[in-house]
């Protein structure tokens, strides 16, 4: 239940704060970052969700002080840094967080499938690279408008067709794999 509520207050945040302009002041919206903050840190109290809940706080506190939108519209931007951190980590360390997710369905992966999932965990973290510089620029140049509907929506388009892309490539290197 955690878990759902940190998606759906993650996902709609942007729209959130967009629309909370018209009703309050960003020091007042801060207490929405300040609740989605501790939200992800209570849903899984994991080291990097206690990094993004510190960071989410910090951008809380900086929009408190200062009464700017800006650091709020900074909040998906750390989440993208925060992704690319957990993923590119995984390329260090291993297994990669891809190659984790697989295991969870077949336990017995062989080399090609851990090159497959290194492969798509590199993938990712390129998204997280250019999805992140992306709600940057919107965050520093863009109208709310703008900044809201691609980190409020059009971000997670991206994010669904990067997966609906991989599994249809994945369907075809195991069909592949089977006929070779």
């Amino acid at each position: 239940m955690r878990n759902i509520l940190w998606v759906a207050l993650t996902a709609l945040y942007p729209v959130l704060v967009y629309l909370g302009l018209a009703h309050a002041e960003p020091r007042v919206l801060a207490l929405l970052l300040l609740a989605l903050a501790l939200a992800r840190y209570l849903a899984s109290r994991s080291r990097q969700a206690l990094a993004v809940a510190l960071a989410g706080l910090v951008l809380a506190a900086l929009t408190a002080w200062s009464n700017q939108l800006l650091p709020l519209k900074m909040y998906p931007v750390a989440m993208n840094v925060a992704m690319l951190a957990l993923f590119g980590a995984s390329l260090l360390k291993g297994p990669t967080v891809v190659e984790r997710l697989a295991r969870l369905h077949d336990p017995a992966l062989d080399a090609h499938g851990v090159a497959y999932t290194r492969r798509v965990t590199q993938v990712w973290c390129g998204f997280f690279i250019v999805n992140g510089s992306i709600g940057l620029a919107t965050a520093l140049w863009a109208s709310e408008q703008t900044w809201a509907l691609y980190n409020g929506f059009i971000t997670y388009v991206l994010m669904g067709s990067l997966m609906g892309g991989e599994w249809l490539v994945r369907r075809r290197v195991r069909a592949g794999k089977h006929v070779a």
